[in-house]
Parts: C-alpha cells; structure tokens; sequence
C-alpha cells in the first residue's frame, strides 16, 4: 500500500483530500504547516507527497527545497492557486515533479498521483516511459550530452541540474529521431496520464525550462522545438 502525505494547512481541504486517497486505497497522513511536513520526512519517507503551497510559517517551496537539498527523492505534487507560469516555473526549479492548480478536479488529482507512482513502482523514472531500454549510452544535440542510464545531463562540458521529469521530457523528445510528437502522447509517455486534457500546460512549461537551461537563446531555441498546432521535437 502506497503512502502519501498530504500538506495542507486547510482542514476541510485536507480531509477530503484524505478521505478521497483513503477511498482509493491509500495510506493517508496530514499535515498542517510545512515544518512539521519537512520532519516527517526525515522520520520516515512517504512514497508520494502532495504539498500546498501556501502554508503557514515554512512555505511550500521552502519545505520543496529543503527536501531536495536534504536528497529526498520521492514524488512531490504541489497544489497551488497561484496558476501564474512564474510559480509553476518556481515550483519545477524547487524540484517539484507536476502540480495541480486550485481547484482541480478529482478525477485529476487521482489521475496524476497514480502516474506518479507508477513511476516509482516500475522504475519508469529511469527512462522515458520505459522505451529508454534501448538508448543509447549518450545522447548529444549541439553542446548537450545525455545519459539516460545515469540520468547526467553535461553542457558544454558543465554539468545541469534538471528535474526528473525534465529528463524523462528530454529523452523522450531524444527517442522521437526528430519526429514530431504531440502534447497527447508526450503527456501520456512521460506523465503517464491514461486520458490527458490538452489544457494542461505541464509540458509547456518543462519544455520551457529545458530551453532555459540548455538552449543559447531561449526565446529562440535551435533545438527544442514547438511545431504549431501539432506538438514538439528536438532538431538535432
């Protein structure tokens, strides 16, 4: 039985979140404010933690950093009124794995904690949605290096930090050969959404931090690119 913990200085937030995790099958903890939050972990590490943003005292990038500082590396899901780009940005830069603007519906909250930890039960965190079986040991575009094996991202010789889904994102877009691949069927790789909405920025904005941190000019990248109205690839 998975465990999450649940963040969440609003009570009644809190307690339906509980009862619909509980429903669901989960193993179930609160907690109201980020310290307390930030303890637990050390104490015993939950399988997946769903995290508000906006708690009292120790905000929820706070509690997001000192976690990834400290190398926890189980799934963070953060819950956020705050849908600005800004924030998710933040969020993602923190080491957050995907978010949940407020208010969200059920279906996809459960939608998003069930891929998450499916990541974590198969390993899929390992590759891109377990295709990366057959990669290759490194993979090269300009002056970025890529291994999907030990998850190292290297450019111009310097090392870079990205997220986990960024790298499952980036090899992703590396096993397409540098066909076009759609939000649909990106989203259902690498997040592993059984019936994903096109709304969703999720993976606008990963793909912008990927250009952010790899590309010379983000505004106008060479090699991650958007193909109006059809998805992405990455030019090689």
């Amino acid at each position: 039985m998975s465990r999450i913990l649940v963040v969440e200085d609003n009570e009644d937030l809190a307690f339906g979140l509980r009862k619909v995790l509980e429903f669901e099958g989960y193993e179930v903890e609160v907690a109201k404010e980020g310290e307390s939050g930030v303890d637990s972990a050390r104490d015993d590490p939950p399988d997946l933690r769903i995290l508000d943003i906006m708690l009292p005292g120790k905000s929820g990038f706070d509690v997001l950093q000192d976690l990834r500082t400290r190398g926890h590396r189980f799934p963070i899901l953060i819950l956020t009124a705050r849908s600005q780009e800004s924030d998710v940005i933040l969020g993602f830069d923190f080491g957050a794995d995907d978010y949940v603007t407020k208010p969200f519906s059920t279906a996809e909250l459960l939608a998003r904690v069930r891929a998450l930890l499916r990541r974590v039960q198969t390993g899929a965190g390992a590759t891109a949605g377990g295709r990366g079986a057959g990669a290759a040991d490194v993979m090269t575009f300009g002056a970025v290096e890529v291994s999907p094996v030990t998850r190292t991202v290297f450019r111009g010789g310097e090392s870079v930090e990205l997220t986990p889904k960024e790298v499952d994102l980036l090899v992703a877009l590396f096993e397409g050969r540098g066909a076009v691949i759609g939000r649909r069927e990106l989203l259902k790789e690498v997040w592993g959404y059984g019936n994903p909405s096109v709304n969703t920025r999720t993976v606008d904005v990963h793909l912008s931090e990927l250009r952010r941190k790899l590309e010379d000019d983000p505004a106008n990248p060479q090699y991650l690119l958007t193909v109006r109205k059809a998805g992405y690839r990455l030019a090689h």
